[in-house]
């Protein structure tokens, strides 16, 4: 070599005769975010000035220098303890100086080399460097890691494609284990701390040991981003499929001429889902309902029913209710004014407005108003809501024998329906309606079920708030809805229905309450019901006592709603004949006038005074010598003794 030898040049190469190790006094490289295994060759691009120097100073003595990775790539001017003590010494292959400054440099790492000190200087790093020992006899042990190492480096390069497939057979012609575990370790994409532990491990038995499991948990997640991409890529491919159909579909439809109505009423269904609140199973099965319609055609039956099955779900109040809701005092001037007595079942409704008022959420009660007919069973139910400030619902469960008319239909049939309850409630528009079940006791059941048993689960207050329809097929909230019931009797309500319900009876009325309620009820109603005004038509306290104990026999008051109405069709005729200014005053002595003859015996005990015996009032005793008139040949006294009543009495000559 030309050029005269300095002192760090003759100090170069000496063996150290202690440790039998050959120790350099050599050049380093400190490098960036890579690691040169021996028997590599690499290209370099240096920028550095004391890295520079470095490989001048190399290039101009033996051409060896060390390659050493810094622990921090960040760090521009590294320190010693900013860099591994480990490296390759290499051979600086070629060296050119680029217009930017920079320098491009090909280096060839040879052997294993570990730093054991540096010697201070400033133009560039140069250290005390000994060569690592990597002598290993091959084995049975280490030629089965050999060849694991090539397996598992097959696989490798199979699911990474950055690397070409052409290097597996250079790879697998290596006998030598230490340079097999270096070409491996230099074309895996490990982390710079794994790749400075394989560069660091002296033994190549270890070293193929350590690569193996690196190679393993690489493959293992190679695998799973192999996966991932497999899935998106067939998600793409179905995405693009269905674009393509889509576009085919619309450019078909649009050559047919069809409109697209369809796909807008597909657009409003999907809109109300998006807007309407329902419970999260309702939303979730709504919108896997509305993506099976959007793969049906328009006009086939399946996709009718579908239709219709998103329009009964949109339809329903899953959590609209009604919030007006009036004063205790309020509630009770308003029962006040439909009806007349009924205090027990006043008191009830008046409590459980109490207690709905200090209570947030509270199950409604299950009522059932047991009485004879015409006591004002359902008009009080009627009164009940509009006291309540809700919505009142009414179905008839008189001859109900499917119990499809409670649970609805599965929509496997052909015409389901969800049940009466479910259809209800949709009209109602709320789901704290005020819901009455009338004729309960008048069901009945058959082949096709018991409906009673299904009401089990709607008047169960611990079960209702999960009621299942056939035909929704969901869990539907009754709890906030008020059941009131009614009936005739309570023998003929199954036993364990009538135990989910609180029993109120209604008796019916006596004399007193009867004129009352005709008084304030019945007699405005009738007058506005057939045009008669207050001026048109007055009756007497004393005639309608007269049509309750002759004409009347019941324990409602719909026959004397009839008998009333009876009386006013006849004045009615009288005012239009005479003019809408006539008025017709009604007393009990007319009574036969307008109703004919008397239909039933008021008592025995209006035949003969007697002391000790309370008689019916004069009015009625004072209709004696008539009805003996309207009986012609045969006497009274005769009908009294055989107790038979004038029911069917001969005409007046």
């Amino acid at each position: 070599m030309k050029g005269k030898p300095n002192r760090h040049n003759m100090a170069m190469y000496q063996k150290n005769p202690k440790s039998g190790m050959n120790r350099n006094v050599i050049p380093l490289l400190p490098l960036r975010d890579i690691i040169v295994y021996p028997h590599m060759v690499v290209p370099l691009f240096v920028g550095r000035e004391r890295s520079i120097n470095s490989l001048e100073m190399a290039l101009k003595q033996e051409k060896e220098i060390l390659l050493v990775a810094q622990k921090n790539a960040k760090v521009d001017e590294p320190a010693e303890e900013d860099m591994y003590t480990v490296g390759t010494i290499s051979g600086v292959v070629q060296l050119i100086r680029l217009p930017d400054g920079t320098v491009k440099v090909l280096v060839e790492g040879r052997k294993r080399g570990r730093v054991k000190r540096f010697i201070p200087n400033e133009d560039y790093f140069l250290v005390e460097a000994e060569e690592m020992d990597e002598g290993l006899e091959v084995t049975s042990e280490v030629d089965g890691l050999m060849r694991s190492v090539n397996s598992a480096f097959e696989s490798y390069v199979k699911l990474n494609k950055k690397i070409p497939p052409e290097i597996l057979m250079p790879v697998a012609a290596i006998e030598d284990p230490a340079r097999l575990a270096d070409t491996v370790a230099a074309h895996l994409q490990l982390k710079l701390e794994d790749k400075q532990s394989v560069l660091e491990i002296d033994d190549p038995g270890e070293r193929l040991e350590r690569i193996f499991a690196l190679m393993q948990s690489e493959i293992e997640v190679l695998q799973v981003e192999q996966k991932i991409r497999g899935r998106v890529k067939k998600q793409m491919e179905k995405n693009q499929k269905d674009y393509y159909l889509n576009e085919q579909m619309k450019a078909i439809q649009k050559e047919l001429g069809e409109k697209d109505e369809f796909r807008d009423e597909l657009k409003e269904i999907e809109e109300r889902i998006a807007g309407k609140k329902m419970s999260e199973e309702a939303t979730e099965k709504a919108q896997k309902e509305l993506k099976k319609l959007k793969m049906m055609a328009p006009m086939s039956a399946e996709g009718t029913v579908v239709r219709n099955y998103l329009e009964c779900l949109l339809s329903l109040p899953w959590y609209e209710k009604t919030t007006e809701k009036p004063g205790i005092d309020e509630a009770e001037k308003v029962l006040n004014e439909d009806h007349y007595g009924l205090e027990r079942v006043k008191e009830r409704v008046i409590e459980y407005l109490s207690v709905h008022s200090l209570v947030e959420k509270m199950k409604g009660p299950i009522l059932c108003l047991v009485g004879p007919p015409g006591v004002g069973k359902t008009s009080l139910a009627k009164s009940i809501a509009r006291s309540m400030g809700r919505r009142f619902v009414r179905i008839s469960l008189g001859g109900v024998r499917d119990e499809a008319e409670i649970r609805g239909h599965r929509r496997t049939y052909i015409g389901a329906l969800p049940g009466k309850i479910i259809q209800s409630l949709k009209k109602a528009k709320s789901n704290n309606p005020v819901f009455l079940l009338d004729e309960i006791d008048k069901m009945s059941h058959d082949l096709r079920g018991d409906p009673a048993s299904a009401l089990l689960e709607v008047l169960d207050p611990e079960q209702n708030c999960t009621f299942n329809d056939h035909y929704l097929d969901l869990d539907y909230d009754l709890s906030e809805v008020m059941f009131i019931t009614t009936a005739n009797t309570v023998h003929s309500i199954p036993y364990p229905l009538l135990d989910r319900m609180e029993i109120i009876r209604i008796p019916g009325y006596t004399e007193i309450e009867k004129i009352k309620i005709a008084q304030d009820f019945l007699v405005p109603k009738e007058m506005e019901s057939h045009g008669l005004k207050k001026e048109n038509l007055a009756v007497s306290e004393g005639s309608l006592r007269t049509i309750i104990q002759l004409y009347t026999r019941e324990a409602g008051v719909r026959t004397l709603e009839r008998e009333i109405a009876a009386i006013c069709r006849k004045v009615a005729k009288e005012v239009v004949k005479k003019g809408r200014g006539h008025s017709v005053r009604v007393v009990s002595s007319a009574i036969p006038r307008y109703l004919g003859v008397p239909k039933f015996r008021f008592s025995s005990a209006a035949e003969k005074d007697r002391i000790g015996v309370t008689g019916p009032s004069r009015e009625a005793t004072s209709l004696r010598p008539r009805l003996v008139l309207c009986l012609g040949r045969e006497s009274l006294s005769s009908r009294v003794s055989s107790g038979m009543s004038c029911r069917n009495p001969p005409r007046l000559p």
